[in-house]
Order: C-alpha cells, then structure tokens, then sequence
C-alpha cells in the first residue's frame, strides 16, 4: 500500500453544503452539550453551531477526495493526526455554504503517510465562513512524498513556542465516554468512518478496538474550556488548533485540563496578535489524547 507524494497540490470541489437546525442541535446533542446557544431555537438571533461544527460540512467532500486519490484497502488506515481551524463566522442554520479543499502536504513518516488537507468554506455571498487544516495520518502506508521536516510538530500556521513552561493545569474536569459514543457522534455529525464503529474493520486496519473519532475528542475537549473558563457557548472563538495522540477507547473516561499558562500565541483570525487558552486531554490510562492545545478568541 502506498500514497504518492504527486498529489501535493490536487485541488476539489467545490461540494455545497446545506445547514438547518436539525444538524446544529443534533451534533451539539451528540457531544452532550446542552447549551441553548446551541439547542434553543427561541433564543434571540437563533442558535449557532458549535465551534468543531465545520468538520461536519466539510466530511461529504473529505470522503470524495480520499475515494478518489486513494486505494480502497489504504482508506481505513487513517486516523486524525492534526487540527487546525480559523472560524471567520459560526454556522446557522439556513447557510447554504460551498466547499473546496486542496491537498497541501504529503510526507512520509514512521508510523506512516501524513497528508494535510486544507478545507476552505464560503457562503452564498462569497464570505469566508471557516478553514481548516486537517492531517491524517495512514498507519503502515508507504508514502514517496518527502520526509516530515526536523522537529516539526503541524500545530498550525502562525504559531510560535514560548520558553517559560507552563505551571501545571489550572483546573481539571472528567468527561465520561460511553461505550455508544462513537455511534451516537457518527449519526448526529453525519460523519461515518467504520474504523470508529465496526469492529471488524478496525481490527483490520490495526486498531485494538474501534475508537472514538478526533473531531469528537477535540469537540469535548472545547466544550469543556469554554464551559471551565466561564466564556460561554457563543463565545468569539477564531481559532483552534491541536495535535492528537492516544487514541479514546469505549467506554473511558477523558480528563481534560486547562494548563496554566498558554503554551503558545498566534495569530487571531482577523491576523492581529492575541492570546490563546490552552488545554490538552488525557486518555483514562494517561496518554495525551490532545496535545497542545489551542483555543484562540477573536476581538
């Protein structure tokens, strides 16, 4: 099985994508998030989607572009290395949104291939609504693009290392996964990968057992912070970013933490200098299933 490093550059779509309440509420549903900035349709200026909602509308065409650049028996093999979204405006219901996405970078690494897709999405109007970075990583799958650069972690663009460590997490907050995680995600998000939900087929790919998709790890983890560090639901988050690691087995438990110093400041999504929470998360046995991780708010 291999991925070849031509298809740095391909370009997709656009696919278009439309939005409704049903899919709003049923996504933040899906993660146990009862907010009624993302549930109440009586609540003034309506509901909004909740900030990981983006990967939703931009998975029809994830699944056009790996169906048409990969072999069958490589599909299975990928699992969420990387993540990196600019939110230019939250979803609501009514958008009716338009899709592209470009392969940006193929490289061969130790565990496998890294692709990096960048997923760009506009409204009816032409405005930018959200894009995203997304890098997967293909277990066991030859790759003849070039080697991972030294020390390069794909935290995103724009960010930079601070040199004073962070002090230790500033609170910590257990979320419990139940064993029908991964299903109930997979129907409210309208994201459907079988590694996450056939047993089967993630004992064929390698996997111990299915595991709980990324983007649901990641959404948890976010609508923790924003519960933990009192900024509400529709809060004007511009940017998240994170690295995964441990994969979330069913059922478990996933402690998330906010650290005590921001590990890192960027770039908002309007490009001016701001700050960022940062958190990570850990799988029930202690590995980090999130690392560095990074929550930007916007002006």
């Amino acid at each position: 099985m291999k991925i070849g490093g031509d298809l740095a550059g391909r370009a997709f779509g656009p696919r278009e994508a439309t939005v409704d309440a049903r899919w709003l509420m049923a996504y933040a549903a899906a993660l146990g998030d009862t907010d009624p900035a993302y549930l109440d349709t009586r609540r003034p200026g309506g509901i909004v989607g909740h900030p990981l909602f983006p990967v939703c509308y931009e998975w029809p065409l994830a699944v056009e572009v790996r169906e048409s650049t990969m072999d069958a028996a490589v599909l299975p093999r990928g699992v969420h290395a990387t993540h990196d979204l600019r939110i230019h405006r939250r979803a609501r219901p009514g958008d009716r949104l338009r899709v592209s996405a470009r392969i940006v970078r193929v490289e061969a690494r130790a565990p496998g291939a890294y692709l990096l897709w960048r997923f760009e999405t506009v409204d009816a109007a032409g405005a930018p609504v959200s894009t995203t970075d997304y890098g997967s990583l293909f277990l066991g799958v030859a790759c003849d693009g070039p080697p991972a650069p030294a020390g390069s972690s794909h935290a995103g663009p724009g960010a930079e290392r601070r040199d004073a460590p962070a002090r230790g997490p500033r609170w910590s907050t257990t979320v419990p996964i139940a064993a029908t995680a991964a299903h109930t995600y997979t129907e409210g998000a309208r994201i459907w990968n079988p590694i996450h939900t056939d047993r089967a087929v993630a004992e064929a790919a390698g996997l111990p057992d299915i595991i709980l998709h990324g983007t649901a790890t990641l959404a948890l983890a976010v609508s923790e912070v924003l519960r933990r560090e009192g900024l509400g639901a529709d809060a004007p988050v511009s940017r998240i970013s994170c690295r995964f690691g441990g994969m979330v087995r069913m059922p478990s438990t996933l402690e998330v933490r906010g650290l005590a110093a921001p590990a890192v400041r960027g770039l908002d999504a309007a490009g001016e200098r701001g700050g960022a929470v940062a958190f990570e998360a850990l799988t029930a046995d202690g590995r980090p299933a999130l690392r560095d991780g990074q929550l930007w708010l916007g002006a």
